[in-house]
């Protein structure tokens, strides 16, 4: 084994690695650092201090969307990027869109119903959730729901990388105590049924809610 992926387990970020990892079958060893006062050493190898990192062996990648080309490259099969060129524009546009897109809102719930509370030991301020779950998020899922039409997945109908970026933040949603609404966004709410029932995600989730839960006491 010479991959190391350091991040903690709920990181969205670090979380959409691990998924590839799994989907690919790739070992690996995992250091859970928590993103908070990271050392001068860790910033060298990521200069922005955020997670995740993976190392092999002398070779440095910061950065999840990095890491995953990266991965695809030492390990192509199953493929997780198209070959056709517009289709890959469109992939990496979705994961785009979650990283930096719907995150904005989705993380909201996280934040002040679980983060705030277990690390920070400061009260979750529910206005916050409320204008994140009915101002911020509903023109994102808006976006979702139209793009996915008839489709399972978000691009040529097959599973890639912009699927687990994308179902990457609807996990953490769920963990703070949210769900999509399946009756104004149905495409979606299935969607993301769809990708967190895949094992790759449902082996990840069981860890995560094991891993709040005794956090919580």
């Amino acid at each position: 084994m010479t991959l190391k992926l350091i991040g903690a387990h709920i990181s969205p970020f670090v979380r959409k690695v691990r998924v590839v990892l799994a989907e690919k079958n790739i070992s690996y060893e995992h250091d859970p650092m928590a993103p908070f006062g990271v050392s001068d050493e860790y910033k060298r190898m990521h200069p922005l201090g955020k997670v995740p990192v993976l190392t092999d062996v002398d070779k440095v990648i910061p950065d999840s969307s990095a890491i995953c080309v990266y991965l695809e490259r030492i390990e192509p099969e199953p493929a997780l990027y198209p070959e056709d060129a517009y289709e890959v524009a469109r992939t990496l546009w979705f994961e785009e869109y979650a990283d930096n897109g719907i995150i904005s809102g989705t993380v909201v719930p996280f934040q002040e119903r679980v983060l705030g509370p277990l690390f920070f030991k400061r009260e979750g301020d529910e206005a916050k959730v409320e204008e994140a779950l009915t101002v911020t998020l509903p023109p994102l899922f808006d976006y979702y729901e139209r793009e996915l039409g008839d489709n399972d997945w978000l691009v040529g109908n097959r599973f890639s990388i912009a699927d687990i970026a994308t179902a990457t933040q609807f996990v953490s949603f769920q963990h703070g105590k949210a769900e999509v609404d399946a009756s104004r966004w149905p495409r979606l709410a299935a969607f993301v049924d769809r990708c967190t029932s895949r094992p790759s995600f449902k082996a990840i989730i069981e860890k995560e809610q094991a891993m709040l839960k005794s956090l919580a006491g």
